[in-house]
């Protein structure tokens, strides 16, 4: 029986600093080496951070990219690394050069390239193909085969082949984003590939925030019957090692029911043919996962923290309003960023009811946060007054609610300026659809926190801080409250749009699973509601391309994810 011992660097890089990423992965190849491993695989384009878009267009990037790899491989001992990269040619290549003794010992080029939802490899990468022919390494004694992300979730990729050809172990190193409930499918696809392959496989994620997209982490390994040995923790940098076990492989192959496919061995790289001895097995841990609302916190946690901090801000700036939103958000900002660089602005107007400051000021309290009052209704008077002849004659309307909005986008982002503050914007997923919001006003800011999170998982949210710490950080009224904008007397946001348990399954269907009205309609929901939250969908698409980015969690956010035109005649 030979054996492997092999590290995981679960990293969280940053996209286009080079030298940063540098520091983190001869860091983790340090301590890989020091552990006595025998391979250590970094994520997909680990130099350059994923995705770099268009900095590849610029041939210094490239250049200094590939710089940095052979500067990586001339300190490399016996250890082989695995470390994603751009290559280049005649074209571009998303690629994992192997490194081993101080040298570049091959490269792979990924050969399935993903261009759908917020991928759109194809329009920087050309895949390997035929010409780039598939190798295998042996390390060990044992016969390793790479491959690249998308490239694994085929079940007629490269694996197939190298398994065929001879692969006892195959790298797969990744940049896949996250959405909710993502990592439960694909550690089955994980382990039905390696299975399928009776091939052992090493699945390596990053981690991090990087603009709208997170990365979850949970790199996995499987021997190769399926079965899962070693798990990292998701939204965590980690340096997981496990010991794997390799048995000759052509028993199983033989009996195979399926039948085996027609075998032709792959051209090998032999690194180190002698089995490296491994007296002690080192058993991996298989991190537990998240439960359903903790992971989506953690992964909004993890969103804001690396978009302010990689975009060198310290400090975040809330609007804390007394609803239920703005309080997510702050206990959001403090998990990412820590109480002493959070900041509350209480901005009540003539509407805001005596309840929601209360709960503001009762929510920073038990936050720790610096909080502050800075009235609008000076600014808001004087704007009537302002306008006062040129509206006379027409009632009081939705110009009049705007601008209070206005006037407390137009206050926040003073105090950014003047402080130096990042604003956190705070509305949903649900308002986001809808334009339920002020365009100017408080869709202004730096980073939407929630702008992928339905109104319903916002009051999960919330529970989940109360259970969580074991004592009321959200006050109870917040939550039971019914939630308005408080811009005129008595306002709710029920006398605008239907219930938000209502509501938020229509958009469910018509903005992530891209169901037409009469689609949604012959489920059974009412006609004449469901073409309304259509139309409104459909009409307030310019003001969400003026909005700051945020955190994507779902399988379809607005930005980067749904693409539909503004200028649009389409009604289904």
């Amino acid at each position: 029986m030979t054996r492997l011992r092999i590290a995981l660097a679960q990293i969280n890089p940053t996209v286009g600093d080079l030298k940063g990423n540098f520091t983190k992965i001869v860091e983790c190849y340090d301590q890989a080496e020091a552990a006595g491993c025998d391979i250590v695989a970094f994520p997909e384009l680990s130099i350059t951070g994923y995705p770099p878009e268009d900095l590849v267009l610029k041939p210094g990037f490239v250049a200094d990219n590939k710089e940095i790899l052979a500067t990586i491989a001339a300190r490399t001992g016996r250890c082989v690394a695995v470390v994603g990269f751009v290559d280049s040619d005649r074209d571009l290549y998303n690629a994992a050069a192997v490194l081993c003794g101080g040298e570049v010992r091959g490269t792979y080029r990924k050969r399935v390239l993903p261009n759908y939802g917020v991928f759109d490899e194809a329009r920087y990468f050309t895949p390997g193909h035929e010409s780039d022919p598939l190798e295998l390494y042996v390390i060990g004694g044992v016969k390793v085969g790479v491959s690249i992300c998308e490239d694994i979730w085929s079940p007629t990729g490269p694996l197939a082949e190298q398994a065929a050809g001879g692969a006892e172990l195959n790298i797969n190193i990744n940049g896949s984003p996250y959405h909710r409930n993502k990592v439960v499918g694909r550690e089955r696809m994980l382990a039905t590939r390696a299975a399928d392959a009776s091939c052992a496989l090493v699945y390596v994620n990053q981690v991090g925030g990087q603009d709208e997209l997170i990365f979850d982490g949970a790199s996995m390994a499987f021997d190769g019957d399926g079965n899962l040995l070693a798990r990292a923790a998701q939204f965590r940098e980690e340096l997981m090692i496990v010991d794997i076990d390799f048995d000759p492989v052509y028993r199983k192959r033989l009996l195979d029911p399926r039948g085996r496919a027609t075998e032709t061995l792959l051209p090998t790289v032999v690194i180190s043919d002698d089995p490296v001895i491994h007296p002690v097995k080192f058993v991996g841990r298989i991190a537990p996962l998240l439960d359903p609302v903790a992971e989506v916190y953690e992964a909004l946690v993890l969103g804001t923290r690396d978009y302010v901090v990689k975009n060198r801000f310290t400090d975040v700036v809330i609007g804390l309003s007394g609803g239920i939103d703005s309080t997510i958000v702050a206990c959001i900002a403090v998990d990412a960023l820590g109480a002493d660089h959070v900041h509350g602005v209480s901005m009540p107007s003539r509407y805001s009811s005596d309840g929601s400051k209360d709960d503001a000021s009762a929510l920073a309290e038990n936050l720790g946060i610096d909080y502050r009052t800075i009235a609008i209704e000076p600014a808001f008077a004087s704007y009537l007054d302002m306008f006062a002849p040129s509206f006379e004659g027409r009632s009081a309307d939705l110009t009049e609610e705007n601008l209070q909005s206005r006037i407390r986008g137009m206050t926040l982002m003073a105090m950014s300026n003047k402080f130096g503050w990042m604003v956190l914007t705070t509305g949903n997923k649900s308002e986001m659809a809808v334009g339920y919001f002020t365009i100017y006003g408080d869709s202004v800011g730096g980073y939407a926190v929630i702008k992928d999170v339905f109104k319903t998982i916002v009051y999960g949210l919330c529970r989940y801080v109360n259970e969580r710490e074991g004592r009321e950080i959200v006050p109870e009224a917040v939550i039971t409250k019914p939630p308005s904008a408080e811009l005129r007397p008595d306002q709710r946001d029920d006398q605008s749009l239907p219930p938000y348990e209502e509501l938020d399954p229509i958009l469910e269907m018509y903005v992530e699973d891209d169901r037409t009205a009469s689609e949604i309609v012959s489920a059974g929901f009412d006609e004449a509601l469901v073409r309304r939250i259509a139309r409104l969908v459909d009409i307030n698409e310019y003001k969400r391309r003026q909005c700051p980015p945020g955190v994507r969690v779902s399988v379809k956010a607005f930005g980067k994810d749904r693409r539909l035109p503004i200028t649009n005649g389409y009604v289904g």
